[in-house]
């Protein structure tokens, strides 16, 4: 079992595929990064200096000025969702140039058909 692990492991794809998830998730953080701290705050400052990491609704009906009152923070749920389309957006652009830079598909070999009058192999083409 030991000897069949480490074939699998050794395989070119296994370790791509462990490569790219690595590689994926500093990029999200990057991506986590650049809405955070780049993004959201010249938003912010456009639309009337709003910080958005902080926008809440309170759901207790007090006033806190620390944490531990119930709360949807849905200033950081924009956050995560530009993220995630900035996120979403360029690895459709990634894949898209990767899948351009593969060799295109052999070209099928030409068919033949048979005449029906004389018999003889003709090419379709």
């Amino acid at each position: 079992m030991g000897k069949g692990f480490k074939e699998f492991i050794k395989k070119g794809n296994l370790v791509q595929i462990a490569i790219a998830f690595i590689m994926g998730a500093a990029f999200a953080t990057m991506v986590k990064s650049f809405v955070d701290d780049l993004l959201m705050p010249i938003v912010g400052k456009l639309v009337g200096n709003v910080d958005f990491a902080n926008l809440y609704v309170n759901l207790s009906g007090g006033t806190y000025e620390s944490a531990g009152a119930a709360a949807i923070y849905y200033g950081a749920f924009i956050n995560t969702v530009i993220s995630f389309l900035i996120l979403g957006a360029l690895m459709f652009l990634i894949a898209r140039m990767a899948l351009k830079m593969e060799k295109p598909a052999p070209k099928a070999p030409p068919t033949v058909k048979v005449c029906p009058h004389c018999t003889s192999q003709l090419d379709s083409a």
